[in-house]
């Protein structure tokens, strides 16, 4: 076993890898960016070193420094977790020239499953199934065109270098081709440092299965069984479970078969993810097509660790230390059912659009260090109260990992722990992880990767906790914080306590960019009333302590949790969350109406191109710009017919969050 390494990465990972690092006695180095100064990883770890700016080209894409600051600590190896670092051959290559143990596989390795086209002549001579496609060198758009013709649409372009849902996109018919292309390979550009696609059939209904392998350098490969990580939105995973639904223990073995060959097949060592593409035949029985091999350790590898009680990351320290695999295949057995959630910073209401900010109150359930027999769920975060979610790397605030002895019990632990999950401070996708746990096609296992659109009218604009409930939480609250300042006189109270009985007090708050004036009556005979939107409901709170309250409105009782940040006041409930401002009339008696013909940047990030110059007219609807921010694209659009006044911003432009791009009056 290695006596201290390097994380060469950040966020969640860089604490996970650091916690069993500890659990064995092993000391571990942290690297950081500029904004990564003060971060959860850095404190996880024994010691740290700063490798550059805050984009990750500056920093934890600098391999130099990291090789530098592994030899300058006395590191041994370096674990490059995922993302960044991990696939990269050169860098693996020049660990190994530098005396260092890259934890992960062998540089040829990398390079044979790095390139989807490469690898997927590699699985065809293998005799595993491939998707109709053209997986050729030339890139020419022409020829890429006419292959999409011949393959016919729907098609799927995928930067070959790809990974993380990004360089991917779904063309349905020939007229969109040419612009899908030009999108899917400037991206693809940006974040892997290569354009070169491949085009493929679009599988109507697939559903996305990986099988975890995992190799010695004794000869030894095992599987850990599969994965369904069907639920997705654009293109990147969002719920993640082990095992299968519905997979038989036949089909199981086959694909878990086909996998470890392709490892062999690469002289594979260390941890790696082989990904297929299912589609469901009409006995029920799933036929699979190769999509890729991910060379690394995946994001979703904690249900495996909870079906199969292994910790990943001590079977990679070992596997690269030298040792050989903790257990071999017949000692390897499906233990109950586990699923994970990414909790991602965005708004799902706005597209998936990232969201930045500081994480005022991040409160999870109770959890421990893996979730298998036991109520508990786990949670891996890079993140804690307090730290504040950056543009400068991936929207992903944690993960949220239950274990049921079967995949029903599995299902009302992730709803129960998503209810106690409350995150203020900027917008977060809990209450829509919550939605799609709940609806029928995933608690059926009527998975594929469409689910979220085929569920779009239950998952998108549906309203959390009912008005009436989150405003009782703010006056519970109110009372309560008023309550504890205040001497047992009661001539000094606030509370509406009068000689002769009866009083009202008003509160006005602000939900969905709504005022909505809310009086708290007491009556003679010591009752309390709120009259809000008409409606007189009785209500009675007591506090619980800890930010809990218990509620009961109209003669039903409810427990809340509430927390106030400012002048915004977040409730929390079993039916969901609400989020209210309440408003000083007097402060905000000179509020402005809406500004009208401003675009705005809906979140900090660069100018990638803009499609339209001062004078142009433009119909609603038509692209205007297109940005970049969490490694992703974000196309800025007209919200009305127009005439562009003035833009006030250039291609490679940074902009903060709010930034007004360009003006655009309406058309005369």
């Amino acid at each position: 076993m290695f006596k201290k390494i390097l994380i060469a990465n950040r966020g969640e990972i860089a604490v996970r890898i650091a916690t069993t690092a500890r659990r064995l006695g092993v000391q571990t180095v942290a690297v950081h960016s500029d904004a990564d100064a003060n971060a959860r990883h850095v404190r996880a770890c024994d010691e740290a070193v700063h490798v550059g700016g805050n984009a990750p080209r500056d920093s934890y894409l600098k391999w130099e420094r990291i090789i530098a600051a592994a030899q300058t600590t006395g590191a041994q190896a370096i674990h490059p977790g995922y993302g960044f670092l991990s696939e990269n051959a050169d860098f693996a290559q020049a660990c190994a020239d530098a005396g260092l143990v890259f934890i992960g596989p062998p540089p040829a390795a990398i390079r044979d499953m790095g390139s989807k086209a490469a690898a997927k002549a590699l699985m065809e001579k293998a005799g595993v199934p491939l998707v109709p496609g053209y997986h050729g060198a030339d890139n020419d758009p022409a020829r890429l065109a006419a292959e999409a013709d011949a393959i016919g649409y729907p098609v799927l372009i995928k930067a070959s270098a790809g990974g993380g849902g990004r360089g991917m996109r779904r063309v349905e018919r020939a007229a969109d081709f040419a612009a899908a292309l030009a999108s899917c390979q400037r991206e693809a550009k940006a974040a892997f440092g290569d354009e070169h696609v491949l085009v493929e059939r679009y599988v109507t209904r697939p559903r996305h299965i990986e099988i975890q392998v995992f190799c010695d350098s004794h000869g030894n490969a095992v599987h850990l069984f599969e994965r369904d990580c069907s639920v997705q939105r654009r293109h990147q995973k969002v719920l993640e479970e082990a095992p299968a639904p519905g997979m038989s223990e036949s089909r199981r073995a086959e694909m878990g078969a086909a996998a470890v060959a392709a490892a062999r097949a690469v002289g594979y060592v260390g941890a790696g993810t082989v990904e297929f593409i299912a589609e469901e035949r009409d006995d029920g029985d799933l036929r699979f097509y190769f999509m890729e091999m991910n060379t690394r350790l995946q994001v979703e590898h904690p249900v495996t660790e909870a079906i199969t009680g292994h910790d990943l990351v001590e079977w990679q320290l070992r596997v690269a230390g030298g040792e050989r695999l903790p257990a071999l295949q017949p000692e390897l057995a499906i233990r109950g059912h586990a699923i994970e959630a990414r909790i991602c910073a965005e708004n799902p209401d706005a597209n998936f659009l990232p969201a930045t900010g500081t994480l005022q109150v991040m409160r999870w359930p109770a959890h421990v260090g893996f979730a298998r027999s036991d109520e508990a769920p786990r949670v891996d975060t890079g993140f804690g109260e307090g730290d504040a979610v950056s543009p400068y790397y991936d929207s992903m605030i944690a993960k949220l990992i239950v274990w049921g002895a079967d995949r029903a019990q599995a299902l009302a632990r992730l709803d129960a722990a998503l209810r106690d999950t409350h995150i203020v401070g900027l917008h977060t996708n809990v209450a829509f992880l919550r939605r799609v746990v709940q609806t029928r096609a995933f608690a059926t296992a009527d998975l594929d990767t469409a689910l979220i659109e085929r569920e779009r009218a239950a998952l998108f604009g549906q309203p959390g906790l009912p008005l009436p409930l989150g405003a009782a939480g703010v006056v519970a609250h109110r009372l309560a914080e008023e309550t504890a300042e205040e001497d047992a006189d009661p001539w000094s109270r606030r509370d509406g306590w009068r000689l002769a009985g009866g009083a009202s007090r008003r509160f006005d708050l602000e939900a969905g960019g709504e005022h909505h004036e809310v009086t708290l009556e007491r009556l003679h005979d010591g009752g309390t009333v709120m009259v809000l939107q008409g409606q007189r409901l009785a209500l009675a709170t007591h506090a619980l302590g800890g930010d809990r309250y218990d509620v009961a409105l109209g003669g039903h009782r409810h427990a809340l949790t509430v927390y106030a940040v400012g002048e915004k006041v977040a409730v929390f409930g079993a039916a969901g969350s609400a989020l209210l401002g309440e408003i000083d009339l007097i402060a905000h008696a000179g509020d402005r109406a809406g500004e009208g013909g401003r675009l705005a940047a809906p979140m900090p990030g660069k100018v990638l191109s803009i499609a339209v110059k001062a004078g142009d007219r433009v119909s609603r609807g038509q692209p205007l710009a297109v940005m970049e921010a969490m490694k992703m694209e974000h196309t800025i659009q007209a919200p009305h017919d127009g005439v562009v006044a003035e833009l006030l911003y250039a291609p490679g432009d940074q902009v903060a969050e709010g930034a007004e791009l360009l003006r655009l009056e309406a058309a005369t």
